[in-house]
This record gives C-alpha cells, structure tokens and sequence, in this order.
C-alpha cells in the first residue's frame, strides 16, 4: 500500500511524465494500453484509456468512461480505503489522445475472486460497498487484484456514476448483513463532504455532471440509512458477463 507522500509524487508522476506505449491490452472492447513513464529519475508502469478510444454505449454519454476512472479513485481516496490505484486525466499531448492514466498493479492475473479463500473473501465487504456506492455495473471477478503485499485493489471503473441502478457485480457474500459502524462512518463523513466545496468534491465535479454527483450522494445516504447491505435486484440481471 502506498504512503499517501508516495501516493502524492505517484499522481504527480502520472500527471507530468512522457509516455512510452509498450503495448495492447487484446481483452476487453476499449483501446487499453500499457505504457512506461520516467518521471525524476524513477519509473513507473501505467495503464493508459484514451477516450478516443471508447466503444459508444446506449446508457452513457460518449467519451466519459476514462473520466469514470478517475472518479472512481478520488472516491476511494474520500472514503480513506485506498483500494483504487492512483489514477489521473490527462488533456496534454498523448500518444491517442486525452485519456485516464492509472498506476499499473503487478498482481497474478490467475488469483482473481473465484480463487478466493472464505476467508479471503470476508476482507471484501468495502469493496461491495464501494460498488454499491458508485454503482458499478460492472464488477467482474478479474476485477479484484491483490499485489504482492497482499492489498486488494480494485480496477476497470468505466461504466460506474450512472444516475439509474445499474449494479452488476459477483461479490454478492454479504447481502442482508449489517453494515460495520467504522464503514458506516466512512459512508457519513463522505456524504457529508458532497454537500460541501471540498477537495475531493471539486475533483468530481471536473470528472461527473451534477446529477451524477447527486446520484452518488443519494445512494451513499440510503446506505447508511438502511444499515444493511442489500440483496440482489430482482428486476434485472445483478452479475456481470463474463464473470471472470
């Protein structure tokens, strides 16, 4: 896990540093790329999305999924459960084109959420959270990484911030339980800075429209209130596909 000085030189890092593009990510319908950046002497290894390259979506607006990436992180960051790497929006000079940038995560990509212990599975209850949150609509098992310190992070946040329910997701383990007090605190104060000019309301605001940054508020308020996490939908489908 990243020290949040670390994390500061990191998001500057992916902010100013030249890119180098390696090569294509093949899985997946978006242009993903990996990429090397040297920023101060030290290297990074990133993941760059460029808008441009977005397949259009019926259900949300074109040339915003990147944008969702990054939102993605500055709500982890608001919570304080570090669990989306750093991830910036950049409008400079890149190889395609405006895109988000995200530090890269050096995991096994074999040891996803299907391969979890139980007990490895009961450290996952801010991460349903934060999907009901932002309301992902896509939570697929290849989704949850853990690094070699054994952090679990959380990737691919494209199509999250929609104003209508759209949560599919394969972490489903804990519906119908209570909602921890320390997260259900966290779900509070968060809610709470929405409602005022802060820095992590700014941010969203470069990133979400108005409604989607009610949406968000919305759905946080309704979590605390209820206490409990809740069952799947029965008005639509509630897991991705694939699920890997």
């Amino acid at each position: 896990m990243a020290t949040m000085q670390n994390k500061e030189w990191i998001l500057m890092a992916l902010q100013k540093a030249k890119l180098d593009l390696q090569g294509q990510f093949l899985i997946g319908s978006n242009y993903t790329f990996m990429c090397n950046l040297t920023y101060e002497s030290a290297d990074l290894t990133a993941v760059y999305k460029p808008a441009r390259g977005e397949q259009p979506l019926w259900d949300f607006p074109p040339g915003t999924l990147a944008k969702r990436e990054v939102a993605a992180f500055w709500v982890s960051e608001a919570l304080g459960w570090d669990l989306v790497p750093p991830t910036v929006y950049r409008q400079d000079e890149l190889p395609l084109g405006p895109g988000s940038l995200q530090l890269y995560i050096d995991h096994d990509p074999e040891y996803h959420y299907f391969r979890f212990t139980e007990a490895e599975k009961q450290r996952l209850r801010p991460v349903a959270l934060f999907d009901l949150l932002v309301n992902n609509a896509d939570r697929k098992a290849g989704h949850i990484l853990c690094d070699r310190q054994d952090h679990l992070w959380l990737i691919d946040h494209g199509v999250c911030f929609h104003t209508e329910d759209k949560l599919r997701t394969v972490v489903w383990d804990f519906a119908g339980e209570a909602i921890d007090k320390g997260l259900s605190d966290d779900l509070c104060t968060f809610t709470g800075d929405l409602q005022v000019t802060d820095e992590y309301r700014c941010h969203l605001e470069e990133l979400l429209s108005r409604h989607e940054i009610g949406s968000l508020a919305t759905r946080a308020q309704r979590l605390v209130e209820s206490g409990f996490f809740p069952y799947p939908s029965g008005r639509r489908r509630p897991y991705p596909w694939p699920p890997v």
